[in-house]
């Protein structure tokens, strides 16, 4: 049972567009508005792969670039995070991903001064010589099963999270954490084992 219709439209919902054909859920996915699809950008056939039981509320959004994926186990829920890969995104079963927080694969600007005023002007829509963008940075970010992601925490480029951890409110996570820890502050660091 699912609250997404046979025609891929959720039920009740204001956004007047189905999941997109690349997003495949399991049973009992819960989604409150397919409005968080918004920003799939994805060419690839299966670029969101949804286990069963996940809930994706209203707050949520995938920002899935062309070449992008993420892929999200079974019993994870996530109120009003922000998915935005460029390569690979994979959260693992029984995650629980709060308001604001931010997994990002890609720094999505480049760092060098030069490079970046060469970036905005490929990104101006009206600038008549638009350049080619300048090559992004990315690595994939893997969040293992069990993990609890506090609101309003940043998850960056090629980090891993290992399984049972926790991300405190509001950190940046920088470097991967092992598995059972707690982690917190700007970088975050660990501050509890279990």
């Amino acid at each position: 049972m699912s609250n997404v219709r046979q025609d891929r439209h959720v039920e009740s919902d204001w956004w007047p567009h189905p999941i997109p054909s690349n997003v495949e859920f399991g049973e009992g996915f819960y989604c409150e508005t397919a409005q968080i699809f918004r920003h799939l950008r994805s060419r690839k056939r299966k670029a969101v792969v949804i286990g069963k039981h996940v809930s994706c509320y209203a707050g949520c959004s995938f920002a899935i670039a062309e070449n992008g994926t993420c892929t999200i186990g079974d019993f994870t829920l996530l109120n009003g995070a922000l998915v935005m890969a460029e390569d690979k995104i994979d959260i693992g079963s029984h995650c629980l991903i709060s308001w604001n927080v931010g997994i990002a694969d890609s720094d999505f600007h480049p760092l060098e001064p030069a490079q970046r005023l060469i970036d905005t002007q490929a990104l101006a829509p009206f600038f008549k010589d638009r350049p080619a963008r300048p090559k992004l940075k990315t690595a994939p970010v893997r969040i293992a099963d069990n993990v609890w992601i506090g609101m309003n925490a940043v998850i960056l480029k090629g980090v891993t999270i290992g399984e049972n951890s926790i991300v405190a409110a509001g950190s940046v996570v920088t470097k991967s954490i092992p598995p059972n820890t707690v982690v917190a502050g700007n970088p975050a660091v660990i501050v509890k084992e279990f």
